[in-house]
């Protein structure tokens, strides 16, 4: 017999044991049981590892990022920007400077701080909202999202972003070297947005002074703005957005509804997009498994049944549907959808059910000479849903108007603070 040190005397013995027919059948077991292993490497299979811990492994835990600003009049360039950042994560959280910062730092802010919790918070690419955020990053601020947000690093643009005394408000984060850049979206800013409801007021209060209900009854019937080249023209100031179709895939849920969902359609232009928006379609949502919504072409918007004046839209088809497409209560958008809604486009998209809001620009639809609501009204498939606020596009038109000297100058301060910097 070998030595103990022969690794395989052992083995030998055993088998020197084994009957004819009992060493054919372990043979027979081993092949088997070797052929199972080579097929399920093949097949891509692996032995689960529920309980199991591997030397040295530990759970991972998520990269958690931070991205502030004021949010107002929040645009498809801040829905962007905000994509970009959760993307160099996996967890987004996002802090909306309070109105009092807001107001020191860059002027009044158009729309509240309630509003726009529920506008940032609407944000699919959001995970988590902290209100009254400060809008300079301090050692004390910054030390809070490092050690009770567990953040890992900073995000900004790659826009300019000065305090009043011209510092930079991420400087602290840049060197504690938890900064990261996003590229800004180009075309659109709150300013810019401002600047093209103002330009309305600049020409009609050039050569005269105007009342706030001398201001509000221009935007209301629309007096023909001017282009960035000066010519005249029946709509709003030209945006320089230009839509591609890989910003809308990037918007996009990529999702179809299933073939038995519960389909709510809801139609609208969503301009200037804002919280009495969300607050609805986050009703409309609730009442079925997929949201589809409608937005109106440019010239619906200008038609004489919304009766809102040339100058509406104040963004163009494009920037709405960028807008309505990140909201996360959204599935599918019908860009350019039309106004009457008729029996093929129930059939084709396969609705359940059409909604209307209790708060809207018009509410005169039933005395229009076409209803566009009458089909799915016939259909017993229409119904009216309580708005949540009493917000719409004009009312945020008025705010501008009613303070409009004051939007006047908080532009005036933006547009020479970039000026420096470039």
């Amino acid at each position: 017999m070998a030595p103990n040190g022969d690794g395989g005397g052992g083995c030998r013995d055993v088998l020197e044991k084994l009957t004819p027919s009992r060493y054919a059948a372990a043979v027979l077991l081993g092949g088997i049981v070797i052929g199972a292993s080579v097929l399920a490497l093949h097949l891509g299979y692996a032995p689960p590892l529920a309980g199991l811990r591997l030397p040295g492994r530990r759970k991972k835990r998520p990269v958690r990022v931070y991205m502030d600003g004021c949010f107002d009049m929040m645009h498809y360039g801040h829905c962007n920007a905000l994509r970009q950042a959760h993307a160099l994560g996996d967890e987004l959280v996002v802090g909306v400077v309070s109105d009092a910062e807001t107001t020191a730092n860059k002027g009044p802010p158009v729309t509240p701080m309630n509003e726009r919790l529920i506008m940032v918070g609407a944000v699919k690419w959001v995970d988590e909202v902290i209100p009254d955020a400060p809008y300079a990053i301090t050692e004390e601020f910054m030390n809070r999202l490092f050690n009770e947000y567990n953040i890992d690093y900073i995000i900004h643009g790659d826009d300019p972003c000065l305090l009043p005394d011209g510092t930079d408000a991420y400087a602290l984060a840049k060197k504690a070297g938890r900064y990261k850049q996003i590229k800004r979206t180009e075309g659109v800013s709150s300013t810019d947005i401002v600047g093209r409801m103002l330009l309305c007021v600049r020409e009609r209060s050039s050569g005269d002074h105007h009342t706030h209900s001398s201001l509000q009854r221009q935007f209301s019937h629309g007096h023909g703005p001017i282009d960035d080249g000066g010519s005249p023209r029946g709509g709003t100031r030209i945006s320089h957005f230009l839509p591609t179709s890989r910003r809308i895939v990037q918007f996009s849920n990529g999702k179809s509804p299933d073939p038995n969902a519960r389909i709510i359609y809801i139609d609208g232009a969503f301009d200037l997009f804002h919280a009495g928006h969300v607050e609805i379609l986050r009703l409309a949502k609730a009442l079925g498994d997929f949201l589809l919504v409608g937005i109106h072409t440019d010239q619906t918007d200008r038609s004489s049944g919304y009766n809102r004046g040339a100058h509406r839209p104040i963004m163009n088809l494009h920037e709405r549907s960028l807008s309505v497409l990140a909201c996360r209560y959204v599935d599918e958008v019908i860009i350019g959808a039309p106004r009457e809604i008729s029996k093929d486009m129930i059939t084709t998209f396969n609705i359940s059910l059409v909604v209307h809001g209790t708060i809207a620009e018009n509410m005169d639809y039933i005395k229009e000479k076409s209803n566009p609501y009458a089909v799915p009204m016939d259909m017993g498939i229409f119904q009216i849903i309580e708005s949540p606020l009493d917000i719409t596009t004009s009312t945020i038109i008025r705010r501008i108007v009613a303070n409009h000297e004051a939007y006047q100058k908080r532009n005036e301060r933006k547009e020479e603070s970039e000026r420096r910097v470039a």
